[in-house]
């Protein structure tokens, strides 16, 4: 009261005051927007999400360059492709296991760099040896009656194998363990991270194949060469320099708690009892566990290094896979597991289908756009419902969406302008329903375009008569005049398979967010190990139905089988979530 009364005599002083007052707290607030940005930048979310999209943008552009640049080595030719394929699935199925041990038992900082030097390396020292190649082709082919380039091939091939596992210890570092940290086990905040980082690998899966794919069109095979090397290079230092800062502002990190193996604990204990600080040791008395541990701790000791190495690989494979099965979440993970034995994805078998019943490159380019805009609605969906009617319901809803937009796929097979023939799985039937078969199978195959070679034609021609383009495959004998019959066949099947992922992508972050919640942080790395290893192997299966029935008029059986393991996938989810319920009912 005292100074605005001696501020009444001064006239407008206390005007001038209030003004200077109001104009620093809008400085304030202007200020306080850019800093707050400033600090959103320098914190460990954004530095993650920047470096996790340098390494997805470099993962994409390197799955789709490696399968073209073995195709052109070996003469337009799947062997390579097929070989390469065939290494890497089955080098992280059997090594998932000891891949997410290593994680376990390693600080974080260590795995992550170490991972990310060995993955850049690998892909550099192959860059290199893909360019040598590719300049030298002919003179390598003359060289020790063309094993060099044998050499050579198994050597990118090896390397691009070192390079994917890398890159899947990474991804389990990162993804399945340090975003848990970062979020302080807020279960909000680790689902909002989760779909931003499912939103940058789905817009890398659509941009950095179409990039790297222009680069080797507009120019050569060695510029593309270049062109990963070089971001390999420039993203090794990035986010090496990225995930050291997250190290050190997140302390968290660096707790981890230790694995001991049971063997190594009884040699520890053992060695301290015996080698005690200028103590006798006194002697235990002679039971049955203390026997039998002693007796197994002489076989092991017994053993030459080599075979005791060999026992420990194996022994920790067993450890892993025990601990998988342990697992409350182990239903969710078996059934995301049986989700990818499925054509129903834009993968080159879909592919290779769409362009025999007619379409076009063009299309197919932007059904891809599309499929990637419903998964990123996926991703949103996955948050809101998490929200409202929590995580296991969430799973639930997103799967009854899958299957639901998968029936239009099942609908497709059996739907006008349809190719599939029974007939051609069935040898040994009478000549009459053959010939009835045969005339009905004539009249629905009016569409489909007929490509070279005999009546055992696969589903993708001989790569002699196809031209590679950055990321599409033109057939050269698809007469282009010729309309088919019906599109209602292939509508139907991709209307399903873009909606369905809706459903996929949000049901896919459900089950990795129960397993990043559920599973103690001693065996995150081992149990997402072997669950990269399921992945891989019912991916597999699905190569291997499609080996079984590769021809145009098969693809409608494979869609129903596609469709019957999606279907025990979900409810293997459905299962888990009725003890889930009926467990936090009993506890409550």
């Amino acid at each position: 009261m005292s100074q605005r009364a001696d501020a009444s005599q001064c006239g407008g002083v206390v005007v001038e005051f209030e003004s200077d007052d109001i104009r620093d707290s809008r400085a304030k607030k202007a200020r306080s927007i850019p800093g707050s940005a400033l600090i959103y930048l320098k914190g460990p979310k954004f530095l993650i999400y920047v470096s996790g999209a340098l390494s997805m943008w470099g993962d994409r552009m390197w799955h789709f360059a490696i399968s073209v640049f073995l195709i052109e080595l070996y003469g337009r030719n799947l062997l390579l492709t097929a070989v390469f394929g065939l290494v890497v699935a089955g080098s992280v199925l059997l090594l998932g296991a000891l891949i997410g041990d290593w994680v376990d038992r390693n600080p974080r900082n260590k795995v992550a760099h170490a991972s990310l030097f060995i993955q850049n390396t690998s892909v550099t020292v192959c860059s290199i040896v893909l360019m040598l190649v590719f300049s030298y082709k002919q003179r390598i082919e003359q060289i020790w009656d063309g094993w060099l380039t044998v050499v050579c091939y198994t050597v990118v091939i090896i390397l691009a194998d070192v390079a994917n596992l890398a890159s899947t210890a990474l991804t389990i570092a990162i993804q399945r363990d340090w975003i848990v940290v970062i979020t302080g086990y807020n279960r909000g905040h680790l689902a909002g991270m989760n779909a931003t980082m499912r939103r940058i690998d789905q817009v890398t899966n659509i941009l950095a194949p179409l990039a790297v794919g222009q680069v080797m069109t507009l120019a050569s095979n060695v510029v593309g060469c270049g062109f990963i090397l070089g971001w390999n290079l420039v993203s090794l230092i990035v986010e090496f320099f990225f995930l050291s800062r997250v190290y050190r502002i997140v302390p968290a990190l660096s707790v981890k708690p230790p694995v001991v193996e049971e063997d190594q604990e009884y040699l520890q204990t053992t060695k301290r009892r015996s080698q005690g600080e200028g103590n006798v040791a006194q002697p235990q008395p002679l039971t049955e566990g203390n026997c039998n541990s002693s007796v197994h701790l002489k076989e092991i000791t017994d053993l030459p290094l080599c075979f005791r190495r060999f026992r420990w690989l194996v022994s920790t494979c067993k450890d892993g896979w025990r601990a998988y099965y342990r697992q409350p979440v182990f239903l969710a993970g078996m059934g995301l597991a049986f989700l990818y034995t499925t054509v129903l994805g834009f993968d080159c078998i879909t592919t290779g289908y769409a362009y025999t019943q007619g379409i076009s490159g063009s299309l197919l380019s932007l059904l891809m756009g599309v499929s990637a805009i419903t998964g990123l609605m996926g991703t949103v969906m996955f948050t809101r419902l998490r929200k409202t009617y929590g995580l296991v319901n969430t799973g639930i809803i997103s799967s009854c969406l899958h299957l639901g937009c998968l029936l239009l796929c099942v609908c497709s097979v059996f739907a006008p302008g349809s190719p599939m023939d029974l007939s051609l799985l069935m040898p040994y039937i009478n000549s009459n329903s053959s010939a009835e078969l045969g005339g009905m199978a004539s009249k629905r195959q009016k569409h489909t375009y007929p490509l070279t070679g005999g009546s055992n034609q696969p589903l993708l021609p001989d790569r002699s008569s196809i031209h590679w383009t950055n990321n599409t495959v033109l057939f050269d004998n698809v007469p282009s005049g010729t309309a088919p019959e019906s599109y209602i066949s292939i509508i139907l099947l991709f209307l399903g398979v873009i909606t369905a992922r809706i459903g996929l992508w949000s049901f896919d972050l459900t089950v990795t967010q129960l397993l990043q919640e559920n599973i103690c942080e001693s065996e995150r790395g081992v149990v997402n190990g072997v669950q990269s290893s399921m992945n891989y192997l019912m991916d597999l299966l699905h190569f291997i139905m499609v080996i079984s029935a590769p021809q145009p008029q098969h693809f409608g059986i494979l869609v129903i089988i596609s469709v019957l393991f999606i279907t025990t996938g979900h409810t293997m989810y459905f299962l888990y979530a009725h003890k889930a319920k009926r467990k936090r009912r009993h506890d409550t």
